[in-house]
């Protein structure tokens, strides 16, 4: 247990299932005031009764958060941590994927994330101290076909986190990301149903089925506790490191992406298709 004079405030999105809410647990046996915040507010029912203050807050909608942000500075007086958990995995070739869910996917795992720290950002300014951490993916640093969209925004996370790191180094803000590997999640499921709904009759189809079984069935998925350790190491330590790839599986992948040169990655990719 973490003890503090004035115990730190967090704001966990996405805590209504998985990793979310084995951030927020993580978070309250740290010690901290954990506000849990998710559109679906009656899933976090759970959460609250262990302790946390739950908001219902949508990533999409600028006066959801805003209204969030102010409740917690208005109960608190400060946010000392902010993790942006928030986001989804929506699968399908580029081509069969309307434009309007690709932005969709953007509004939430990009901008809906970039707004909200916007939103906290003057309070930790004033404070000159606080941490972002924005849950990435290993996603953000390697590719496979099919996912293109949401490689897209998790690359984007990426970017952003690196600007974000240096602008407000000055202000006493650190700034983390955080690569998730295969997680037990809903996020598996939801990515494999979505692409077989984009998929119908789709010109792609020898990749579908093999793609929505890697997603499916990926054997050795963690559980998401294994991710809010990693978050907690970063919002409680002086000098967290700039990114935490775990599990172990994210960290061979991305080092393989980083290793291998572009034709032998896609040679790996066409292997695990077959």
């Amino acid at each position: 247990m973490i003890r503090s004079p004035q115990r730190k405030v967090a704001l966990v999105t996405g805590a209504s299932a998985g990793i979310g809410k084995a951030i927020v647990r993580q978070l309250l046996q740290d010690g901290w005031i954990v506000y849990g915040a998710a559109r679906r507010a009656e899933k976090m029912a759970d959460i609250q009764a262990e302790g946390a203050k739950v908001l219902s807050l949508d990533v999409t909608s600028d006066r959801s958060m805003e209204t969030a942000v102010e409740e917690i500075l208005n109960t608190e007086g400060h946010i000392d941590a902010l993790v942006n958990n928030a986001g989804y995995g929506s699968y399908g070739a580029l081509e069969d994927v309307s434009i309007a869910e690709a932005k969709h996917q953007f509004e939430v795992n990009v901008f809906g994330l970039a707004h909200l720290t916007q939103l906290v950002l003057p309070a930790m300014r004033a404070a000159k101290s606080g941490t972002i951490v924005n849950i990435s993916s290993m996603g953000g640093r390697i590719w496979m076909p099919m996912g293109g969209w949401y490689h897209a925004t998790k690359h984007a996370v990426e970017v952003l986190s690196d600007a974000l790191r240096v602008e407000t180094r000055p202000f006493g803000i650190k700034v983390v990301v955080v690569q998730p590997g295969a997680i037990q999640s809903e996020w598996s499921g939801i990515a494999a149903q979505t692409l077989k709904k984009t998929s119908v009759d789709s010109a792609y189809q020898k990749m579908v089925e093999p793609m929505a079984k890697i997603l499916e069935h990926y054997p050795t998925a963690s559980s998401p506790k294994v991710v809010a350790k990693a978050v907690s190491k970063a919002v409680n330590s002086r000098n967290p490191r700039r990114r935490y790839a775990t599990p172990l599986d994210a960290k061979v992948l991305i080092f393989l992406h980083w290793l291998l040169p572009d034709w032998a990655w896609e040679s790996v990719i066409a292997t695990v298709l077959k």
